[in-house]
């Protein structure tokens, strides 16, 4: 995964290759519907827009806090990730700028913003098993394990 910049960002190359179940919505949409259908040995670049990847960015998630009032999150630094509570119920937030008495958070997803360009290769493609079906995940190589 690149950015428009050609910045990898992620990648599996050199390790275990990713494993999904298809249509299970475990990864980005945009890509799940490039690969629908796809059979092992198929290359494809996909390149996904940001609102259809993480989103836009939401200037209204980034927000200027006191700095008291994140005691409990232990070191105050810039790249810090916690959990808040929000309506309907938590967001990941990260700290983008620290400042004497005041710090600010930002809500967005990392890499909301991005248009994001894949490189893929199908390796392999099979019949998900009933238990991976009834997890949700992939289990064996490039999946969860229990």
């Amino acid at each position: 995964m690149r950015n428009d910049g050609g910045d990898t960002i992620d990648s599996s190359a050199g390790g275990e290759p990713l494993a999904y179940i298809q249509g299970s919505g475990s990864i980005l949409p945009g890509l799940e519907t490039a690969l629908e259908g796809r059979e092992a040995g198929e290359k494809l670049a996909v390149r996904i827009v940001a609102k259809d990847a993480y989103g836009e960015r939401n200037a209204a998630l980034v927000q200027n806090v006191p700095r008291k009032s994140l005691a409990t999150i232990g070191k105050i630094k810039v790249g810090t990730q916690f959990h808040a509570r929000v309506t309907g119920g938590s967001r990941v937030m990260t700290i983008t700028a620290v400042a004497q008495d005041e710090v600010t958070i930002d809500g967005n997803h990392p890499l909301a913003g991005q248009d994001l360009n894949f490189d893929v290769e199908v390796v392999d493609v099979r019949d998900a098993t009933v238990e991976e079906l009834a997890h949700g995940h992939v289990h064996g190589a490039g999946g969860h394990h229990h």
